[in-house]
């Protein structure tokens, strides 16, 4: 009952996304489920802070990393805070709960070298491989997120303007530019689209005509970038993390920066600096003639 109201209560009034409430909802429903076994009681509304606790015991025995642990508590913590906003409970039994520590893991983004062999990797006019190289250039030249990417419509295409509506976070709009070549890039592919009979209001379809979907975005990144790249982790979100570095490094302001992005708040677009500093650092150890390198 509770989680059907809350799932509703993210969806339509903190316009959060169907995936984001879908995460949350899944949360919930494996917690209820811990309770169900562990404590023969499928009341989560009125659960004590221990019985929450045994839950992250038993989820660090299982070898869950200390950042999906966060997350699915984050999950609880937002609907106890729904319970207390609807006056069904008075206390957040994790009003106190203090996260666990999460090592930092540096971002490494692509070199544009890296980029550049990968898009000019995949050959082929057949509809998939324009299709994949399209993806990857929309994602390297636009810093959208996957979701965003895999939500764009025909009709968001500002062509005028060579611009793109994107459907950000909380419902939030705004327009991207798109560079001339990616342009040219997206009229090749539709033109593909219609000869292959599909009509579907949205951008990126599978060669059936349906919506592509998060785990198809993630393996036409990782499989290409795999096979150049010697990074350790090859995903959707290091492409965005490369255009935002890439920006940074030629003297985008940090503030545009964000507004590309779509992010909130400038602290989050501050974790793409960290890259732009280190080349400074190199460039700096190089030149400086009291550096330890040029002696």
């Amino acid at each position: 009952m509770y989680i059907d109201s809350f799932s509703e209560y993210l969806l339509l009034e903190k316009k959060y996304s169907q995936h984001t409430v879908r995460a949350y909802k899944t949360d919930l429903i494996a917690f209820k489920d811990f309770c169900i076994v562990h404590f023969e009681d499928d009341n989560i509304k009125d659960v004590h802070y221990n019985q929450i606790r045994s839950w992250i015991v038993e989820l660090v025995n299982e070898g869950v990393n200390n950042r999906s642990i966060n997350r699915k508590i984050s999950s609880l913590k937002t609907f106890y805070k729904y319970l207390q906003e609807i006056e069904e409970i008075t206390t957040n039994p994790l009003a106190k709960h203090k996260s666990l520590k999460v090592k930092k893991e540096l971002q490494i983004p692509f070199s544009f070298a890296e980029v550049e062999k990968v898009l000019a990797t995949i050959q082929g006019d057949d509809f998939e491989s324009v299709r994949d190289k399209l993806i990857v250039d929309m994602l390297f030249a636009t810093g959208i997120r996957r979701i965003e990417l895999i939500n764009l419509k025909e009709a968001d295409l500002d062509y005028a303007f060579k611009r793109i509506k994107v459907l950000g976070k909380r419902n939030k709009e705004r327009m991207v530019p798109l560079l001339e070549e990616v342009i040219q890039s997206i009229e090749k592919y539709l033109k593909l689209k219609k000869e292959i009979g599909v009509e579907n209001e949205f951008l990126f379809v599978t060669s059936k005509g349906n919506k592509i979907y998060e785990t198809l975005v993630y393996r036409v990144i990782n499989s290409y970038f795999s096979m150049i790249s010697a990074k350790v982790k090859c995903s959707p979100h290091i492409l965005r993390h490369t255009f935002a570095t890439q920006l940074l490094n030629k003297g985008a302001d940090l503030n545009s920066v964000k507004e590309l992005l779509g992010h909130s708040s400038l602290a989050s677009t501050q974790v793409y600096t960290h890259n732009s500093l280190e080349q400074l650092k190199q460039v700096f150890n190089k030149a400086h003639p009291r550096s330890e390198q040029n002696d």
